[in-house]
């Protein structure tokens, strides 16, 4: 089993139900799927970007992502509807809490000037999204062979229904989050 998935069902479910004083386990906020997106404005001239952002998300995800297509067609920007313009992965169970475990202890770290995740990404929700300007923080990304440093949006949506309850579950698993 995953370390944060058993840091959060020893210690961060029951701290959560004292805090905000939940009657059953299944209140109790937790992870409901990680999402990785990379937009890639500059696959409409050259489309081999698009295949390398593919093979590395791939990497750092541990799954294989889905190309993303333009919805509209906007002329100054010369692109058409149904254009393939990023990619994205959705990652749950075992694999979104491996991905989470090392963002937070491995790659987040590596961040130049890293002082914490700013704790106001929350959408109203509990759901929390981080950008990531460098791809190349993560340990399975070998910088010698990638060709164009690309970066990312980290969507991590929870089941709680407040930020502050999100805010709290993901600082209780071990997220950064800034003072």
């Amino acid at each position: 089993m995953a370390r944060l998935k058993t840091l959060y069902e020893n210690e961060v479910r029951p701290q959560l139900m004292r805090e905000f004083n939940y009657r059953n386990a299944m209140e109790v906020p937790k992870i409901r799927c990680v999402v990785l997106n990379m937009g890639l404005g500059e696959a409409i001239q050259n489309i081999k970007i698009l295949d390398n952002a593919v093979e590395e998300l791939a990497q750092i995800a541990g799954q294989r992502p889905v190309v993303t297509r333009a919805k509209k067609s906007i002329a100054s920007f010369k692109l058409r509807e149904n254009m393939p313009i990023g990619c994205k992965v959705t990652l749950r169970g075992q694999r979104m809490y491996e991905f989470l475990d090392k963002l937070i202890h491995v790659a987040l770290p590596r961040v130049r000037d890293f002082r914490g995740v700013s704790p106001k990404s929350f959408d109203g929700r509990g759901n929390y999204t981080l950008g990531i300007r460098e791809h190349i923080i993560f340990p399975e990304i070998n910088y010698d062979k990638i060709d164009k440093i690309k970066g990312m949006n980290i969507t991590i949506v929870t089941t709680s229904k407040t930020d502050e309850e999100g805010r709290l579950l993901l600082r209780l698993l071990g997220m950064p989050f800034r003072n």
